[in-house]
């Protein structure tokens, strides 16, 4: 299964673009921070991450307030170039 939930603050959006097919697409940063336990100790997490809204998600994550915080969902994919990965947003709490 490739699922991602997450809690982040939205750092920068791209200008809206549309795909070959026609579909508006959104690139966005992501930052997320938090703590987790792994084997009893607590450890503190934070990354940035390069996500896409791809579709009819992207009027929702257009509205967004840059700096704010946000649980998004979606997939993990390829980037166009091959090299690292993109979160793939498909859904707005």
């Amino acid at each position: 299964m490739n699922r991602l939930v997450l809690t982040a603050q939205l750092l920068e959006r791209g200008a809206l673009r549309y795909t070959p097919a026609g579909l508006p697409a959104l690139d966005l940063g992501l930052k997320h921070e938090s703590q987790v336990t792994q084997d009893g100790q607590v450890r503190q997490v934070w990354f940035d991450i390069r996500a896409r809204a791809i579709g009819d998600i992207t009027q929702r994550v257009a509205a967004l307030e840059l700096g704010s915080t946000h649980g998004f969902a979606g997939f993990l994919g390829s980037a166009r170039n091959g090299r690292g990965i993109v979160f793939h947003v498909t859904e707005l709490d």
